[in-house]
């Protein structure tokens, strides 16, 4: 991390002479301005301004009508962009360069901007703080590594993809080497960034990576996730080679997850281990826990936001299919880690590689405030082959989990009124857009035969 003073002295010797002013947007990507370093430090550090719709539109930056926060009849006016400065960090794989993350504020009234995907996290951590909690999370990065380049595949018209690997690599310590020229940088360069890099490692298909990073507060988790994806393509492009987040990009090949690890501290000390009960379970953690399962149809958007994020849940693939919870069972949908031991924690391991952090981070820990103020208990955990079942099934497509979203009490009065029917509207946009389109699945099954 950098402070604002060591910026000053490292543009002044000229080590640094831009600065990325970046927001979160409502998919999870970095968006913003590349400043001249001195600008920046002259004035521009206050604030800057962008399009409010950014916060408002989709994966190809289309402007869908439908959202009440914006509109061609209201003008798209400008959002204000306020840098946070505790965010301030070096980006190694990039010369003379450091970022900085901004909270997004109307323009008029100077109040942080309720459906911004930083102001919706920050929401939650400062609710559980209020009750005398700090959230704890991590998050794992999956992801495909290609031979060809982003320029090579999209050219192609994403056609032939070759991963980089030709057989399951998971754990592959020979298969990796192969592939550190990519690797290697991405962990060394994150680290020099900042960030608490612990491993990275293979996974269980061609060409699948698995990155992670060391449990943190929250909001530092989120921020963690959202520059270590960004930097995974940036560097995979300086390496020529492609890299994708798509949770399923051959119906052959197992998806990619982001599972999400989460417990709650109170004074420096883990609130869900409990050392006397026959799992290391605190009370806390067991209404918590019920909070998460009672109301993980509300917030499966958050963690599986587009049509393609559902093509992930198969049986037999590691990706989970029912909403349920077992002791260190990879077949479920929440998983109990750390058992007896004050590392206890839960692993939600329904979210794909395709989440946005701060949605989904920020439905789980409402979910989990909801149960312990409702004081839930939680049932028993399921034993054995969790696939074998079919109660308490995932949403199965965008449509339910839209409708879900919509139909939610919980997160309306956690998130408000108008932050839920913002992202309902973007689950509407998803689902038209998708719709309205002919695949080439139904030319090739329909063209001759139909």
């Amino acid at each position: 991390m950098l402070s604002f003073d060591d910026l000053k002295t490292q543009v002044s010797s000229g080590l640094v002479d831009t600065v990325l002013v970046c927001l979160v947007d409502m998919q999870g990507r970095l968006m913003g301005k590349r400043f001249h370093a001195q600008h920046f430090i002259n004035g521009a550090w206050e604030e800057t301004h962008c399009c409010n719709y950014l916060l408002a539109t989709d994966l190809e930056m289309a402007t869908p009508d439908g959202y009440a926060s914006t509109s061609w009849e209201s003008g798209y006016g400008d959002y204000v962009m306020k840098p946070d400065l505790e965010t301030l960090r070096p980006v190694p794989w990039l010369d003379g360069t450091v970022m900085v993350l901004c909270d997004v504020l109307d323009h008029n009234t100077h109040k942080e901007v309720p459906h911004s995907p930083r102001a919706i996290l920050k929401k939650q951590v400062n609710r559980l703080k209020a009750m005398g909690y700090d959230a704890m999370c991590a998050t794992e990065l999956e992801f495909f590594l290609f031979e060809q380049s982003f320029d090579e595949i999209r050219k192609s018209g994403f056609r032939n993809l070759a991963p980089i690997s030709g057989y399951n690599e998971d754990y592959s310590i020979l298969q990796t080497t192969r592939e550190e020229h990519v690797m290697r940088p991405i962990r060394n360069h994150l680290w020099n960034a900042g960030l608490p890099i612990e491993n990275s490692k293979g996974e269980a298909e061609t060409g699948q990576e698995e990155l992670n990073i060391k449990y943190a507060a929250a909001m530092d988790t989120a921020e963690y996730h959202t520059i270590a994806k960004h930097a995974v393509k940036e560097i995979a492009q300086q390496q020529g080679h492609a890299v994708t987040f798509l949770p399923k990009w051959s119906h052959e090949k197992v998806g990619s997850s982001s599972h999400v690890h989460q417990s709650l501290w109170q004074d420096g000390k883990p609130a869900f281990y409990d050392e006397s009960d026959d799992l290391g379970m605190s009370a806390l953690m067991k209404s918590y826990m019920a909070g998460l399962l009672k109301y993980a149809p509300d917030y499966t958007y958050f963690m599986a936001p587009y049509i393609n994020s559902y093509k992930r849940f198969m049986k037999g693939t590691f990706a989970p299919t029912r909403i349920i919870w077992s002791v260190d069972n990879r077949t479920a949908g929440y998983r109990l880690c750390g058992a007896g031991t004050k590392a206890i924690r839960v692993e939600c391991r329904i979210p794909g590689s395709d989440m946005n952090p701060y949605l989904a981070m920020a439905g789980m820990l409402a979910a989990g405030i909801a149960g312990i103020e409702e004081g839930l208990e939680l049932q028993a955990p399921a034993k054995g082959n969790v696939y074998q079942g079919d109660s308490g099934l995932i949403p199965g497509n965008l449509r339910d989990a839209g409708a879900a979203l919509k139909a939610s009490e919980m997160l309306r009065t956690a998130l408000g009124d108008d932050v839920v029917d913002h992202y309902v509207r973007a689950a509407e946009v998803e689902i038209e857009e998708f719709e309205r389109v002919v695949t080439d699945y139904e030319i090739a099954r329909g063209f001759e035969r139909a």
